[in-house]
């Protein structure tokens, strides 16, 4: 039987937040990994993760084709990560997340490589946020491209690196005050990064089902309510929950797309935030979940203590039962 040493995987976008993971999933499984990267000299982080030799990063950008043809080059297989929650300069929706996913699939076929592909739960060619439309094309693409490709479309994604809950643990540092964006009713089901990476590893596996497309939840459906609740209870910080509607927090968006860091809030998302991100009942009556894939998922509350410790006052972290 072959070694997994002997099997070459291209990871596009590894060194990101979802990226780290999955390339320490794969590296436990001892396969080769090319991290194919815009800044392969940002990217030392990643070795420490695997064994000497076993990681290596090139340069790659999904804009370029001919740079990830490059990158592809004796691969076996290729795995997407590359997206974007807003629009920069070139970097738009439609260039990275629909005609960069389809570059990518396009350039694994012609090297016969196997092709996982990382959505969203939301993508959908009629979606009200361009960000949605755009993860729709991106995974038509892809199938068009290399029909038996996994494709994986997780719910919002959280850990210690996310733009997610650390976004609102910042907030409620520096403010008295956290907005409900359409009454913090939108529907989420919260999945660990760890728990996402493993679905990927498991795709490069040959576990999966070729063309089919997994939605990757948590274990619990939250509120966007319950979850900046649970945050603010992980931190020890009080602060009032102001709802408000989404045709108000479209206009603040129009000015806070400019604003830096935790601030930062585009029309687009909040376009996106109308529509619960949830698992499918048809994923889960086919069992295109992580449930079928046997991964027993981690909850929100039972990881976030482990890392939003920072955000409280006194900066210390407990264990549970201490």
């Amino acid at each position: 039987m072959a070694s997994n040493l002997d099997t070459l995987v291209t990871v596009f976008g590894g060194s990101g937040f979802l990226g780290r993971s999955v390339v320490r999933a794969l590296a436990k499984r001892d396969y080769r990994i090319r991290v194919a990267v815009r800044r392969p000299e940002l990217a030392g982080h990643l070795q420490p993760l695997g064994k000497v030799g076993q990681i290596h990063a090139v340069q790659a950008n999904l804009r370029y084709p001919a740079s990830i043809e490059a990158a592809m080059r004796d691969s076996h297989a290729a795995i997407n990560l590359v997206g974007i929650l807003a629009e920069s300069g070139a970097q738009t929706f439609e260039a990275v997340q629909g005609l960069g996913a389809g570059a990518v699939a396009k350039a694994a076929a012609a090297v016969g490589a196997r092709m996982v592909h990382v959505s969203a739960i939301g993508a959908d060619e009629n979606s009200p946020s361009r960000y949605g439309r755009s993860k729709a094309a991106g995974e038509k693409a892809v199938l068009s491209a290399v029909p038996e490709a996994t494709i994986m479309r997780p719910s919002v994604v959280f850990g210690p690196e996310d733009q997610f809950t650390n976004r609102f643990a910042s907030l409620a540092r520096i403010s008295p005050v956290l907005p409900l964006i359409g009454g913090g009713l939108t529907k989420l089901q919260p999945v660990y990064v760890g728990d996402v990476a493993t679905a990927v590893a498991d795709a490069v596996d040959g576990k999966t089902r070729a063309g089919s497309t997994y939605e990757l939840g948590g274990p619990e459906v939250l509120t966007m309510r319950e979850i900046i609740e649970i945050i603010l209870a992980t931190i020890e910080r009080q602060r009032m929950l102001a709802p408000v509607p989404f045709g108000i927090a479209k206009l603040q968006a129009l000015f806070l797309q400019f604003a830096p860091g935790a601030l930062k809030l585009t029309p687009d998302q909040v376009a996106l935030l109308r529509i619960d991100n949830v698992v499918s009942d048809a994923a889960k009556a086919a069992g295109l979940t992580l449930e079928g894939l046997g991964i027993a998922s981690d909850s929100l509350e039972a990881i976030v203590p482990q890392y939003l410790w920072r955000f409280r006052k006194t900066g210390q972290f407990q264990h549970k039962g201490a």
